[in-house]
């Protein structure tokens, strides 16, 4: 389809379109689209694109996947059809040719501490099925394979002797407690059991429980205790040709496995006696047969004992007990032995290091990790660390003992199963010589590489043949989708946004729907441009295989990469809501002007800043070595513009949130973290008197929070509302106009405008409330209006159209306004904050800090990818509201990919070279953008090439 058919403003040829080939929307009016139609090509990739708030996600989101959604409810049972009628459809015309709807959003909406990366992508649940049925169990003593005796493996042992052997069929008599030899004997004897070996001598019974004949022979062997009884079942000759040999040997040896309680002992002719068994045990160990809860820690069967399937435990840290790991043993490492009386337990150690070959004045970080085991275990001749917290254990009763120890306990790894949540026995299962605890702590990218290099016996083989496969294919998905760093143990809460959503996108992938309609929410969040090809690559396959994908997007690359671009526009919010351009990259010209349209073609583009700002003071962290960082010192320079890049998975979140944050923050008593390791902190930190971490979490934690409440704006309008004559005249006091407090707030939706629905099969539905129709207030408080407008009207303005509304009152408009210099000019003024994306979140924070105009102190701001759903144009605003902090003498440290940001810095941090344990942690290059395209080594320096030619 041509750009000039797309945006006519006559819509009649959708009429002349097959939905078979296109979804037709016509006439969308959801929130702000304006009449929009579009008709959308099937099986292909298309990338919904505009400023932030121009309605992409109104018309992808809003109208197509919520029909797709309805119309999935339609086709449920009878009780999920009571609530059709009351979900409301999107306000369009029609919506023709949609598929099966899957939206795949960048939310992690799982803060479960047992939600694993594994268990997210189904992969997990595949390896516990693999291991059931093929993993061998081999015993931790001698390394050999434990194994199971059946009747059929018995029986089988027999056949393959010589033709014509004798054999015996025994089984060991078991005694039970305060019975005697004659009494068991006399049981089986009634039993019908004929012989019995003593000591491999065949006796009949009846001859050993008979009275005694003269010189009393029989009574004493009757009597000896220490003799080897064991019950003979059957006698046979091997002829493996006979069924009725075979039949009877299979019974007697069952009997046998009955009597001798899991023993039975086969007697052959020139053979050695062998004994078989139909326990799990080996070297006097009895072993749990695998199954699929064997290894599920989400089942008391298979969860670890001692963590208990967290995978953490309430233990001594390694970090409290050794806060510096630059000083020695001798100056004072070991903090709790610096006070005189605890300082006796290291005395020994000092006295006797030179015996052992202990370095006493060498820096704990340097020693060696059996140097470091013997101090934290002790040995002949001195008392370790461990056995000293066990002392202090010994004497909780006392008060000061237990205060000491509390300084020192902290959330550390379970050693029983090395934090992968699983009993210690489970690691005692294998295949091909590795456990499933091994390979949950792997990378994916070695995990794909074992799956792929696994060899295995035939039978087992065709067992697993299937269940490899979709292994395989899903951690293959996950490693194009640049996840290969993370490890199947990761907790899914612990994952941004960006990376949520790819591992959902690897998940669709890995199980190979046809035909669906799949709507993506920016997939590039999160990727370093080394791995936008990738991402673009398995874009292309989830067309390839039938579906539409459907990409609301800002990303450069992928909108080259699509097969179509659809632009809203031609701004945001009020201004936005209309089809700009649809078609190819190819097809842009100067005809259509919007600023998709202008940066694409070159015509627009952000500004390289003509110089780069000058620092004297910094922040050092000297040692960082928390997850995959190589102790690294990493300088941070004060009152300039830092970014830290690297690609996905280098250590980037690790050494800022992990490390500086909460290492500086507890400095101002701001932040209660505990720091990841690092060995000191250098420079002149006294300066910075507050840091503010402003990540992408939601502004609060109930639907309740707004962007107006955030920046303080909203105390000042329920007073102007509470100050009109009506108000005052029915004795309306600020509160009766808060939607959080009885008074003035509709009690039915308890001031929410909607009221929720569990639905127990599918996602909780929010149906507007009846009484209040979603304007959250009483009609009385309703009545009082400013301006022609009740508060219901203002919470329903946009942040611009809030501007012009209160441009009189000077302390509203100056809150409200910072809202609009971030970009934010399209939010609703009440929006609900669980509404608001990561990136909107993020930039409501940014304004509350802009809105405060504090230039009392140093602050230290650290943004986490803020350009997050952000357009061009709105990433040129989002830094001018950065530099304008940095212009009021504050310093700003931005995790960033984006090469428009990355190019505008005064300084850049960059990590790498790839991600991961072994390829990623290590400094690649810090200094300006241009020494990093003249020095650098590594992705970003190739990439940023290109941006400052």
């Amino acid at each position: 389809m041509s750009k000039t058919l797309s945006v006519k403003a006559n819509d009649s040829y959708l009429e002349d379109l097959d939905p078979r080939n296109y979804i037709i929307i016509k006439r969308a009016r959801v929130n702000n689209l304006k009449n929009l139609s579009v008709a959308i090509p099937r099986n292909k990739l298309v990338v919904i694109t505009g400023l932030s708030g121009s309605g992409k996600s109104s018309l992808a989101f809003d109208t197509l996947f919520a029909e797709g959604q309805r119309m999935y409810v339609e086709s449920l049972s009878a009780y999920a059809r009571q609530f059709l009628g009351r979900m409301e459809k999107p306000e369009v015309d029609y919506i023709k040719g949609v598929s099966p709807a899957i939206a795949i959003e960048q939310k992690v909406n799982t803060r479960n501490p047992r939600s694993t990366v594994g268990t997210t992508t189904e992969i997990y649940d595949y390896l516990k099925l693999l291991f059931a049925r093929i993993g061998k169990t081999y015993s931790p003593i001698s390394g050999k394979e434990v194994k199971r005796d059946t009747v059929t493996s018995v029986v089988d042992y027999v056949n393959r002797l010589p033709a014509g052997t004798r054999v015996m069929v025994a089984c060991p008599l078991h005694i039970k407690k305060g019975r005697k030899l004659v009494d068991e004997l006399n049981l089986l004897l009634s039993k019908g059991f004929a012989r019995v070996l003593i000591d491999g001598e065949v006796k009949f019974i009846e001859e050993i429980v008979a009275p005694p004949a003269e010189g009393g022979k029989k009574k004493k062997a009757a009597a000896q205790p220490d003799v080897s009884v064991e019950i003979l079942i059957d006698r046979a000759v091997v002829n493996p040709g006979d069924d009725d040999t075979t039949f009877r040997l299979s019974d007697s040896v069952q009997t046998a496995f009955f009597e001798g309680e899991g023993d039975c002992l086969v007697y052959a002719e020139g053979h050695d006696k062998v004994k078989f068994s139909d326990r799990f045990e080996l070297d006097g160990m009895r072993f749990t047969e695998p199954s699929i809860n064997f290894f599920s820690f989400n089942n008391p069967f298979g969860a670890c004992q001692t963590c208990e399937g967290f995978g953490k435990i309430l233990g001594i840290d390694e970090d409290l007990v050794i806060p510096d790991k630059s000083l020695s043993v001798y100056e004072g490492a070991i903090a709790p032995w610096r006070s005189e009386t605890m300082g006796e337990w290291q005395k020994p150690l000092v006295k006797n290091g030179i015996k052992f070959d202990f370095p006493i004045h060498r820096p704990y970080n340097e020693l060696t990790k059996a140097q470091q085991d013997v101090l934290w275990n002790g040995n002949t001749y001195f008392e370790g660390i461990h056995d000293f917290f066990k002392y202090l254990e010994s004497k909780t009763h006392k008060i000061q003992y237990r205060v000491l120890l509390s300084r020192y306990r902290g959330r550390t790894n379970c050693p029983d199963c090395r934090g992968t949540r699983l009993r210690k026995d489970a690691q005692y299962v294998k295949i091909a010589g590795v456990s499933i605890t091994d390979l949950v702590l792997m990378p994916i990218e070695d995990m794909l590489a074992f799956f792929k290099k696994i060899q295995l016996p035939d039978f087992d083989k065709k067992i697993s043949d299937r269940i490899l496969t979709e292994i395989t294919s899903r951690l293959e998905y996950m490693d194009r989708v640049g996840l290969g760093y993370l490890t199947l143990n990761r907790l899914t809460s612990t994952l941004s946004g960006g990376e949520y959503q790819r591992i959902k996108l690897a998940t669709s992938l890995g199980s190979a729907l046809v035909g669906s309609m799949y709507v993506l929410d920016e997939p590039s969040i999160g990727l370093h441009p080394k791995d936008t090809d990738r991402m673009v690559s398995v874009l292309i396959s989830l067309r390839d295989l039938g579906n539409t994908v459907i990409v609301v997007e800002h990303e450069e690359e992928i909108m080259r990469a699509s097969d179509q671009i659809i632009d809203i526009g031609p701004d945001a919010g009020s201004h936005g809501g209309e089809l700009v351009f649809q078609g190819t990259v190819d097809e842009i010209d100067g005809k259509v002007r919007s600023h998709t349209t202008d940066y694409l073609s070159g015509r627009e583009t952000i500004v390289i800043p003509k110089t780069r700002r000058k620092w004297k003071d910094s922040v050092t962290i000297i040692g960082a070595r928390e997850n995959n960082l190589k102790n690294l010192n990493v300088k941070f320079p004060l009152g300039i513009l830092t970014v830290v890049t690297g690609v996905s998975g280098s250590g980037k979140s690790t050494l800022i949130k992990k490390i500086l944050y909460p290492a500086l923050g507890r400095l101002s008593g701001s932040v209660s973290e505990t720091p990841g390791k690092y060995d000191k902190l250098e420079g002149d930190f006294s300066r910075i008197t507050q840091v503010e971490f402003v990540d992408q979490n939601p502004i609060g934690k109930s639907s309740r929070s707004n962007p107006i409440s955030y920046v303080k704006a909203y105390d000042a309008i329920r007073t102007l509302y509470a100050d009109q004559p009506l108000a005052k005249q029915r004795g309306y006091k600020p509160s009766h106009f808060s939607f959080n407090v009885e008074g003035g707030r509709c009690e039915t939706c308890q001031g929410e405008g909607e009221i929720k629905i569990e639905m127990q099969f599918m996602a909780d539905i929010y149906l507007k409330c009846e009484s209040c129709h979603g304007k959250r207030f009483k009609q009385e408080v309703l009545e009082v209006e400013v301006n022609g407008k009740n508060i219901s009207d203002i919470l329903d303005l946009t942040v611009e159209e809030g501007l012009e509304f209160f441009k009189d009152k000077k302390p509203i408009h100056e809150k409200i306004l910072p809202l609009f210099e971030v970009g934010l000019g399209y939010v609703k003024l009440g929006q609900s904050s669980n509404s608001l994306s990561g990136g909107e979140a993020q930039r409501v924070k940014l304004a509350s800090f802009l809105g405060k105009n504090s230039t009392e102190g140093h602050i230290l701001f650290i943004f986490d990818e803020p350009t997050t759903g952000l357009h061009f144009h709105d990433i040129f605003k989002l830094l001018k509201a950065i530099n304008a902090l940095v212009d009021e003498g504050h310093s700003v440290i931005i995790i960033e990919h984006n090469l428009e940001v990355i190019k505008c810095a005064d300084w850049i941090i960059d990590l790498g070279p790839e991600g991961g344990e072994k390829k990623g942690g290590t400094l690649m290059f810090e200094g300006t953008p241009e020494e990093m395209v003249k020095k650098g080594k590594g992705y970003t320096a190739e990439f940023l090439k290109k941006k400052l030619k």
